[in-house]
């Protein structure tokens, strides 16, 4: 479905090289100040051409705000946004037509829908996560009003290179506890906060484009201010939206939140977090650690919420490899078209928004059961 959310709802549409991609966002609640300016700076970190370690595809990505707001004010009804593809070449695709990329989406398409899109990679590009950078982008205004909610993400992988996520490493708890977005920008076309993590994966990079080939890499994201009790005991744990969220971006392949995998190699003793009293006027009640990454039964308890989503290489590359037709003839194939010989750096603020969308609709849906408190005591 191209559908996410419950309450606060995101619907995308378009293709890779359509007339436009964009999005209709659903119960943002009134009178929210909004206009393109607070939308359109996700959008610029997210367009490609941005470096020379991402695809040269010339898109400015301009964001029109079609329905939803008047005077600078949300009125409560679905928010459309358009952004219109400017630099579309689906010439570089006709190789397509007789063989499916390897590790693309190209053939299960067909094999699903009996049809796929003639140049591209139709909704399984990631110019579909416009529309999501967007929605997010409002979710984040929302958010950041009713409770300061900060959300940075960082690349924090690529290859084999990688800043060291231990939930034991002190110096990776403070970086989740002061990164910026500024700062994560400042840190080069990389994005990655560790100069000398940075300066090795950006050759890696540089190695993989000259050699006409990609390389995957891993996209660490904090939430910090996320208000208590949103995610539910069961199937909706705020952890398992969050996962579902993050490996429907394009190209995921993992997904770990707080000590992840590296709780498993823990003991209890080691990896229980206790609580402590974090604010004497209130009595509010918080953890002295954070091995369980700011959320535990499923419901947020108020501390930073952290996860790490790796990426794939992308899996169009210009190298000739050696695949089949769709007839079923051995043969050889060298893609053309414009890609990203990694996609974390611009994968940030796609991740960004995926986390505000889940933290804004289970806000929404947690304050919907609070207000029945009051009926019924």
């Amino acid at each position: 479905m191209s559908s996410f959310g419950r309450v606060f709802r995101v619907t995308t549409y378009g293709e890779s090289h359509c007339k436009s991609v964009g999005c209709i966002v659903d119960g943002v609640p009134p009178n929210l100040s909004l206009n393109e300016d607070d939308i359109q700076p996700q959008l610029t970190r997210r367009r490609p051409g941005q470096s020379k370690l991402s695809t040269p595809r010339n898109e400015k990505d301009r964001v029109e705000i079609q329905s939803g707001t008047e005077f600078g004010k949300t009125l409560g009804t679905p928010i459309g946004m358009v952004v219109r593809n400017e630099d579309q070449r689906p010439k570089d695709y006709s190789e397509t037509d007789v063989y499916p990329r390897p590790s693309h989406a190209d053939y299960t398409y067909l094999s699903k829908y009996h049809t796929k899109a003639s140049s591209g990679g139709g909704r399984s590009s990631a110019r579909e996560t416009i529309g999501r950078v967007a929605a997010g982008a409002i979710a984040e205004k929302f958010l950041k009003q009713i409770n300061n909610v900060e959300i940075v993400a960082f690349v924090s992988g690529v290859g084999e290179v990688s800043i060291d996520r231990s939930t034991k490493n002190e110096s990776f708890i403070n970086l989740l506890n002061t990164i910026t977005r500024d700062q994560v920008d400042d840190c080069g076309p990389i994005r990655c906060p560790v100069a000398d993590k940075a300066e090795e994966m950006t050759k890696l990079v540089e190695n993989a484009k000259h050699s006409q080939d990609s390389v995957g890499g891993v996209v660490t994201c904090v939430i910090r201010n996320s208000p208590i009790g949103l995610g539910e005991p069961c199937f909706d744990k705020l952890e398992a939206l969050l996962a579902h969220a993050m490996l429907s971006i394009p190209a995921t392949k993992g997904f770990e939140i707080g000590s992840g995998f590296e709780g498993a190699t823990m003991n209890g003793s080691e990896h229980n977090d206790p609580f402590v009293v974090k604010d004497k006027e209130t009595g509010r009640l918080g953890t002295s650690t954070n091995f369980s990454g700011g959320i535990q039964g499923g419901i947020s308890n108020g501390e930073n919420i952290y996860f790490s989503v790796a990426f794939k290489p992308p899996a169009t590359i210009s190298q000739a490899q050696e695949t089949t037709s769709y007839e079923g003839e051995e043969g050889t194939l060298k893609a053309r078209g414009r890609h990203d010989p990694n996609v974390v750096p611009r994968a940030i603020p796609i991740v960004e928004a995926m986390a505000a969308l889940v933290i804004a609709d289970a806000f929404l849906i947690q304050k919907s059961r609070e207000s029945t408190f009051d009926l019924v005591n």
